[in-house]
């Protein structure tokens, strides 16, 4: 990353994606993912705070802070002390700057536990686990030296990155996007009080996954799609007799460095939406649903659709009205926006796929954990990552009723796909 002049001049515009994130984020919507590994041994809090500061030493995009300006938030290097603390909050929480040395990410432990909760406008799902792997590689070279013999140096070259706005420089100004006008079906139920939340972690047997996604010639994020879609009809629509007609809408991040040449460390991500009009179409079993889906991943994950979903979101961003408006004019008006924008979503499931772990790191780690934030309106969000055999498919979740994730759970028991299940306890175990 080339850094302009002296660390401590350094600053640099956030990107496309990133410029909303500090506007509406703060207790409700906190704009927060995590990354979690699990590893094998209890963690040294020394160590660790050591491997983080080597880390930020290789990643500086890292080693910022948000400041406001007249038109937009910027970054500026930080120079101030990091903090590694035992973990005390529910994952995913708002990451109050001053409270943190503005910091933008917050490195956590708990026994075996490692995390870290990272604000959206600091980097993307994909490019915030190259930062935590590295952070995982440091911390286990300094609780085991001899890891690190000549020929695993020369595997752990890092490779070249920058922070450039990824977006700007591929997007078509010419491709035309035609977004949904219907809202989305809502999740109902009475919400966990005290701003707690719950954590359910599925962990799947891959290998058995594989197996019945290749049956029904499907993807794995297609397949799971399905289920979630099946879940939220069986547990919602059905037990609640609901007469809605709005469409359960799946929004589904994609990582745009699949389509396109780019090794940003900044956000370069996008999102495809599955629609699925249950009633409408009669969509009133599982195989109908996987076929719906199916069909809409391949129309809409085509280069072509990727890029007007990507165009029209960095034409809104570089429009010339929203550039010109003092920041202190937009935050109420993009708050209001982004409350409204979340009712054309029911659920968000982020599956950031395998993390690929060099093999003599690979003992001393159980598994890796991926988490987002629900909000008022998307009051549970789906994630999942895979690591070795073990796919990891987490609710995080603000209702009291567990019910979509139990009907989740039973419906891959029932096609003999062993799940285990984790949870943080705010709510009964759902085994």
């Amino acid at each position: 990353m080339r850094l302009k002049k002296e660390e401590n001049n350094y600053w640099r515009r956030l990107d496309n994606s990133a410029k909303i994130f500090p506007i509406s984020a703060g207790k409700r919507y906190s704009t927060v993912f995590r990354l979690s590994a699990v590893l094998e041994e209890n963690i040294d809090a020394d160590k660790l705070k050591e491997a983080l500061d080597q880390t930020l030493d290789r990643y500086k995009s890292f080693k910022v802070k948000m400041k406001t300006g007249f038109f937009w938030y910027y970054f500026e290097y930080n120079n101030k002390e990091t903090k590694v603390e035992e973990e005390k909050d529910y994952p995913c929480t708002y990451i109050d700057p001053r409270k943190n040395n503005d910091y933008l990410f917050k490195v956590t432990y708990f026994k075996n536990k490692i995390n870290i909760d990272i604000f959206h406008s600091l980097t993307d799902g994909n490019s915030g686990n190259v930062f935590f792997r590295e952070l995982i590689y440091t911390y286990l070279e300094l609780m085991h030296p001899e890891i690190l013999n000549d020929d695993e140096r020369k595997i752990r070259k890092m490779e070249e990155y920058t922070t450039e706005d990824s977006y700007m420089k591929n997007y078509d100004k010419k491709a035309k996007s035609i977004a949904s006008s219907k809202k989305a079906y809502i999740l109902k139920g009475k919400k966990i009080p005290l701003a707690a939340r719950s954590v359910i972690h599925e962990i799947i047997d891959l290998e058995k996954l594989k197996e019945e996604t290749k049956k029904n010639n499907a993807t794995i994020t297609q397949y799971l799609t399905a289920v979630l879609i099946y879940s939220i009809y069986q547990e919602n629509l059905l037990k609640l007799n609901s007469n809605s007609n709005k469409p359960i809408k799946v929004c589904i991040p994609v990582n745009l460095k699949k389509y396109f040449p780019s090794k940003t460390m900044s956000n370069f991500f996008s999102y495809i939406t599955v629609e699925a009009n249950v009633k409408k179409d009669n969509l009133n079993t599982f195989e109908k649903i996987l076929d719906f889906v199916k069909s809409d991943f391949t129309e809409k994950l085509s280069e072509e659709e990727i890029m007007k979903t990507m165009s029209a979101n960095v034409r809104l961003g570089t429009n010339l009205i929203v550039k010109t408006i003092p920041l202190i004019l937009k935050k109420p008006i993009v708050r209001l926006s982004y409350i409204e924008i979340r009712k054309y979503t029911t659920i968000t499931y982020s599956n950031i796929g395998r993390i690929g772990i060099l093999g003599k790191y690979k003992k001393y780690i159980k598994y890796f954990l991926m988490l987002i934030a629900p909000e008022p309106v998307e009051k549970i969000k789906c994630s999942s990552c895979t690591f070795e055999n073990k796919m990891v498919f987490t609710f995080t979740s603000i209702l009291k009723d567990n019910s979509i994730e139990k009907r989740f759970y039973n419906f891959l028991q029932e096609k003999g796909i062993n799940v285990e299940i984790e949870s943080n306890g705010v709510l009964d175990d759902i085994s």
